[in-house]
């Protein structure tokens, strides 16, 4: 009987307050967790990359890459998968680089026209660059399957595709299925690419594929 009453009228805003601060607390441990696990993530991949482009996908070592950032394998099959969703991972960030210079090249150009052909000879050139030869033309496709397939190559075509309907729009283009168009145009510049990489000499290869483009374009 002592004090039930008093307590309960008393002290029961002091237990919500604690409650709440308790809540809080979960909240900020949680926050500080997923913050580790982007931080752990984005490590892996910056080491995986550097490992991919050194050593190629079979011959990188995971003990080493995860020893390399103080991490473990069992972190990189908490946030990868194995190792090859690690590749699909630094495959997706070197693409999507890929895809940001290429746009950023597009964009000065005098219109949108001359930025379509800008951008896909701008992605053309870029398979010259060593770590985007043999980490995203040569290991990806042999391990991950058929690029277009990629959820970056698809954010590529979608941008694409818009842009073919902004030149339909002004009359550049004539009346046609854009995502058609779209498909064709960023197919050329991969397959570009892909048959780059692939060359005994990719320097002789580069104007060639260039030149072809932009007389398909």
């Amino acid at each position: 009987m002592y004090g039930t009453y008093v307590e309960y009228s008393v002290y029961v805003p002091d237990v919500k307050f604690n409650i709440r601060i308790v809540c809080e607390i979960e909240d900020g441990m949680g926050n500080r967790r997923s913050e580790t696990m982007q931080e752990n993530r984005l490590k892996l991949i910056a080491a995986a990359r550097k490992a991919f482009a050194e050593k190629g996908y079979s011959a990188a070592s995971m003990d080493e890459l995860t020893a390399d950032v103080g991490l473990t394998r069992g972190a990189l099959y908490h946030n990868f998968g194995d190792k090859r969703g690690l590749l699909a991972a630094v495959v997706d960030q070197i693409d999507m680089e890929m895809a940001a210079r290429a746009k950023e090249i597009g964009a000065r150009a005098g219109n949108d026209w001359q930025g379509l052909l800008a951008e896909g000879a701008a992605y053309i050139e870029m398979a010259i660059n060593p770590e985007v030869q043999r980490i995203v033309l040569l290991d990806g496709p042999a391990v991950l399957g058929d690029p277009s397939q990629w959820p970056s190559q698809n954010s590529c075509l979608q941008v694409t595709k818009s842009t073919v309907e902004r030149l339909i729009a002004q009359g550049i283009l004539k009346p046609l299925d854009a995502e058609a168009a779209a498909r064709l145009l960023s197919g050329a510049a991969l397959n570009a690419a892909l048959w780059i990489a692939a060359s005994e000499n990719p320097q002789s290869v580069l104007p060639k594929a260039v030149e072809a483009f932009r007389s398909l374009a």
